[in-house]
């Protein structure tokens, strides 16, 4: 049981002092999700760090089972710390370069326990979290829920009594966070774990208990516990930590190999004072060619870009700063008239957006400048322009099933959710840890345009195969260790998409998933697969009465005839594999098959000479899609005999739900007008200039990738 009374905390002497808090006193039960709720700055995070000893009161006591903590020295916080209490914060706190085991496995290493059975601890906790499968990966191989299971795992590893939690969902989406607390919630029901949050909506829903504190003081309460009422714990032997000899001798071997860098720098640093100046200017020489290598990876990595269009978020900061409710509540209040005064933040916020999306970049004058600027040419790795086109690759999964491969498809099956749907979901998704997958990715061009900047190729290295040296050449790009993620060998047709939502939903419940299916391939059975690039263009093709085309990917077989298909699409070769030299800092290339800047110009080619698109640019007064005149200005209504011959080819054209639709409408005696109206909503309802504006493909971003400052 856990107590506190009257408990102080103040910072400072004299007229400088900040009373943190002041008199708090309240108990918990042995097991119970107490979440503790206030605003920035009240005490709460402070209240955390003095139950969890990481910071100790002014005045007042903390009782632990019955004893009071007045005299506990620094070994016995130690043990309290270590064998009472279980961390989880809200940045993780996992060391970077060690294992997920290694970090879970370190917080036993001064409680005494041997080095088998902490990894069978830690193993077992990792379990106990759903990351039995991911103990070898390090914690920037993971996401911001699964690094947040991993903190949650390290705090259970020494079966603490009293778990403490600062703001655990305060990093992580929505959906991720209902994970973790859902985790939290379980492990109540064994252990009192106290949260400090900004959330009351997951505080009302997840807890069995609410604090609310307010300038150092408790103010509220949900279900209040008076430790006379209870039982009184059983007294223990105080816990002592301790670590073998051996135990710390490797850990700062550890520490050292895994810090060579830092290791080496450090004994050379030593070694100046004797060497002399010739070595400080070898030195300073060392550090600038270094400095010269992380600048051009880190921007090639994330490069200058210059977009088209894009949101002003200066001024959106601006504008809502500009506008806080509590921008001057420190002031002395000004006299006001008798009146209320309607605040416009969100109209503010609302122009500032309005005002950034009007806003466009002249990209063909900027195309000119950089082709044209020779300072540019110079200082540039590369120069690179990115266009709006589509890259519809298309393969089969080991069923036979065709699937495109496309991530956003691939999550749209698996969650049943379209990603494209909104721009809401669409920047939710840009947001989300999965946000950023890039499937197909085109990589830097040389200067010649077509084929592979040296850049990558000193980056990479090629495992097998060749470069691609044909426009319909790709190659796979690994991971230092020959990785692939196993949900993009689902989104490549390695693995059955079919059977990804049965896994993602065990996943969900809190299931051990056992069977991964396949998770090896030789390189020989990748660089076999079929892939085959179907332009949008080549889907349709002239319906029967020649009036108008039809998209072949909506019909039930038509998707399986244009792929069978010997005359229609692009065949599409893997040729090698690449992957990261150990040199490597910051690799460029974030997808997992790379292609040239010949398949998009090939792209762009095909799509410009395309029978469909060649058709509609050379006719101003139809849209050859569907065979019905552009709605314009000087639109004439069709004649009734016209429009009763377009009505019966559009009502034979329609579903037999629709013709249901169309004979109750012909049933209920329309007037003349009624009938015009009706016969109208299906003709002339798309403008020219909506047409070229699907058919445009404007550039929407030019990217400068520099090895310089600039």
């Amino acid at each position: 049981m856990l107590q506190l009374k009257n408990i102080v905390k103040q910072y400072g002497n004299g007229e400088n002092a900040v009373k943190a808090l002041g008199g708090v006193s309240i108990s918990f039960r042995e097991n119970e999700f107490v979440s503790i709720l206030g605003h920035s700055g009240c005490g709460k995070t402070t209240l955390l760090n003095i139950i969890g000893g990481l910071d100790h009161y002014t005045s007042g006591d903390l009782i632990i089972n019955g004893i009071s903590t007045k005299d506990y020295k620094d070994r016995d916080w130690d043990a309290y710390r270590n064998h009472t209490i279980g961390f989880i914060f809200q940045s993780y706190n996992l060391i970077p370069h060690q294992t997920v085991l290694a970090n879970v496995e370190l917080a036993l290493t001064i409680s005494g326990v041997s080095k088998s059975e902490r990894r069978r601890r830690a193993i077992e906790a990792l379990k106990k979290v759903g990351l039995g499968s991911q103990i070898h990966k390090k914690p920037n191989q993971m996401s911001g829920g699964q690094m947040q299971r991993v903190a949650i795992a390290r705090a259970l590893i020494n079966n603490p009594d009293i778990l403490l939690a600062d703001e655990p969902t305060g990093a992580l989406d929505s959906e991720t966070s209902i994970q973790v607390m859902e985790l939290l919630k379980e492990i109540a029901k064994d252990k009192l774990v106290i949260m400090v949050t900004h959330n009351p909506e997951l505080a009302e829903k997840y807890s069995t208990r609410i604090v609310r504190i307010k300038d150092g003081m408790l103010t509220d309460d949900s279900d209040p516990f008076e430790p006379e009422k209870a039982d009184a714990p059983a007294e223990g032997n105080k816990k002592r930590v301790s670590m073998s000899f051996l135990t710390a001798v490797s850990l700062s071997l550890n520490n050292l190999l895994t810090k060579k860098g830092r290791t080496i720098l450090t004994a050379f640093a030593g070694s100046i004072g004797i060497i002399g100046i010739a070595l400080i200017l070898s030195l300073s020489t060392g550090i600038n060619d270094y400095i010269n290598e992380i600048q051009e990876a880190t921007l090639s990595s994330y490069p200058i870009q210059i977009f088209e269009e894009t949101a002003d978020t200066a001024a959106l900061m601006n504008a809502m700063m500009d506008n806080s409710p509590h921008k001057d509540e420190d002031s002395e209040p000004a006299e006001l008239e008798n009146i209320v005064h309607g605040n416009t933040a969100v109209y503010e916020i609302f122009n500032s957006l309005n005002s950034s999306a009007k806003q466009k970049n002249d990209m063909a004058a900027i195309k000119e400048f950089f082709d044209s600027d020779e300072t540019i040419a110079e200082n540039a790795s590369s120069v690179s322009y990115s266009y709006d086109i589509q890259m519809p690759i298309f393969t089969k999964d080991p069923s036979g099933k065709i699937v495109k491969s496309d991530f956003s498809e691939t999550v749209q099956t698996t969650m049943g959710v379209d990603m494209n749907a909104s721009a809401t979901s669409s920047a939710m998704m840009s947001m989300s840890p999965m946000g950023n997958v890039e499937i197909w990715q085109e990589m830097l061009p040389a200067e010649n345009g077509t084929d592979v900047n040296e850049m990558i190729k000193t980056q990479y290295d090629l495992v097998y195969g060749s470069w691609p040296e044909n426009y319909n050449e790709v190659v796979v790009i690994l991971s230092q260790r020959n990785e692939i993620p196993d949900i993009v060998m689902y989104t490549l047709g390695f693995k059955e998409q079919d059977k990804l939502p049965e896994i993602m939903g065990a996943a969900m419940t809190g299931e051990i998933i056992d069977d991964y299916g396949v998770t090896e391939w030789t390189f020989d059975e990748i660089m076999d697969k079929e892939y085959k690039l179907i332009l949008p263009c080549e889907f349709y093709q002239k319906n029967e009465s020649g009036n108008g085309y039809v998209n072949l990917s909506e019909t039930d077989t038509g998707l399986e005839y244009v792929y069978s298909s010997e005359d229609i699409g692009t065949p599409l070769k893997i040729c090698g594999f690449i992957r990261p030299n150990e040199d490597s800092t910051s690799a460029m290339l974030t997808g997992y098959i790379g292609y040239t800047k010949a398949l998009t110009d090939y792209v762009i080619e095909t799509t410009n000479s395309s029978e469909i698109v060649s058709a509609q640019q050379n006719d101003e007064k139809t849209d050859i899609i569907s065979g019905n005149p552009f709605k314009t200005d000087d639109y004439v209504p069709l004649s009734n005999a016209e429009k009763a011959e377009s009505a019966k080819a559009y009502i034979e054209a329609l579903s037999t739900t629709d013709k249901a639709d169309v004979f109750r409408f012909v049933m209920s005696k329309p007037s003349e007008e009624d009938v015009n109206a009706y016969a109208e909503q299906f003709l002339a309802t798309v403008t020219r200039e909506q047409i070229e504006e699907q058919m445009a493909g404007d550039r929407k971003s030019t990217r400068l990738n520099s090895s310089h400052r600039l």
